[in-house]
């Protein structure tokens, strides 16, 4: 498998463990008092990563070569890079929602559930999309040229959960997630799947 790939898959498996953790988190704190702290991190590193990293990649570096070399899959890059844009604005809810719920209290808690629920349903059906379409489609009709600055491109900036080792800025926001997570919840340092099957 080329390597951009592998990083691609990776990191949709760490969003997706990540977004299973904070669901699992926000009902695991009721009715106890919620670890703003922790939240707060978890939503900056899903803005910081998906949004400004690996998003921009995708719609910057791979789509525009799949587009050059064929017309086949543009309705589904058309809808992806429309996705890209509107996950950018549910994360700015997340925090919105976020803020409303530690600021104002449990009346707000409500808010940030549906909110985490939105986010999470529109992030799993996206990355379906891409893993069901797009990326075979890629694998077909790239060249060697293509994946050589893909896979330097997707190199830089490894998102830690996926497996990258954490750049300094961002280690210890990673430690902290993977430190302060409950087990129960399903994140581990070496990521993967949910742990305890769920």
């Amino acid at each position: 498998m080329r390597q951009a790939l592998k990083i691609i898959r990776d990191e949709h498996v760490a969003l997706a463990a990540l977004l299973h953790a904070l669901r699992r988190l926000v009902r695991q704190a009721a009715p106890a008092p919620a670890d703003f702290s922790l939240l707060r991190a978890i939503v900056f590193y899903l803005y910081e990563f998906p949004e400004l990293r690996h998003h921009r990649k995708e719609s910057g570096l791979l789509f525009p070569r799949m587009r050059a070399r064929s017309d086949e899959a543009d309705y589904v890059l058309d809808r992806l890079d429309a996705e890209h844009a509107r996950g950018e604005r549910m994360a700015h809810e997340l925090v919105y929602e976020l803020l409303g719920w530690e600021q104002l209290g449990e009346s707000r808690r409500a808010g940030f559930v549906e909110a985490c629920d939105r986010f999470a349903d529109f992030y799993t059906a996206h990355l379906l999309l891409e893993e069901s379409e797009v990326l075979p489609l890629a694998a077909q009709l790239l060249d060697d040229d293509d994946w050589r600055e893909l896979d330097a491109a997707f190199g830089e900036n490894r998102d830690a959960l996926a497996g990258g080792a954490p750049e300094d800025e961002y280690r210890r926001l990673f430690e902290r997630i993977v430190a302060s997570t409950p087990a129960s919840v399903g994140l581990s340092p070496a990521h993967g799947p949910p742990r305890n099957g769920g």
